[in-house]
């Protein structure tokens, strides 16, 4: 059953898996039924704790279908930021891929664009400036399951 006392501690593991960037133990976590977008104690989603460096564990919980664009509750920041603040391009494209706006503002108005690391100019910042396109997304179910495991 949902709602049941077991959740908050399933969604803190989830967030301890992703925030020690372990795609291993996330996978098994996922593969359990674990909800990519279960809150943990914090009211933080595990895409919002996940250790930016690891675009693997990125990928996982974007698979299985983790909200690429919530904003954190305190900041309003959203993952597009996190990722840019922080340098990491391979992250934040997993995370556009997955259909994160780069266009949104956080709670005090910047985009993700204007706390770029390395600025404007920087790897991030052309990305932002200037991202890929984007095939449309197919959301048909039998896309998502690709037989390599």
């Amino acid at each position: 059953g949902r709602g049941g006392p077991g959740r908050g501690a399933a969604a803190d593991e989830l967030a301890s898996a992703v925030a020690r960037g372990d795609p291993q133990r996330l996978q098994d976590l996922l593969d359990g039924a674990a909800d990519p977008n279960a809150t943990n104690s914090y009211g933080r989603t595990p895409i919002q704790v996940m250790m930016l460096g690891s675009p693997r564990v990125a990928e996982l919980l974007l698979r299985h279908g983790a909200d690429p664009s919530r904003p954190d509750p305190r900041t309003g920041c959203l993952p597009v930021h996190d990722a840019a603040r922080a340098g990491f391009v391979e992250t934040l494209a997993a995370l556009h891929r997955a259909g994160a706006r780069l266009d949104i503002p956080d709670g005090r108005g910047r985009l993700p664009l204007d706390v770029a690391a390395g600025g404007p100019n920087g790897v991030v910042g052309r990305y932002l400036r200037d991202p890929p396109t984007l095939l449309p997304k197919l959301t048909a179910p039998f896309f998502t399951q690709e037989s390599k495991h």
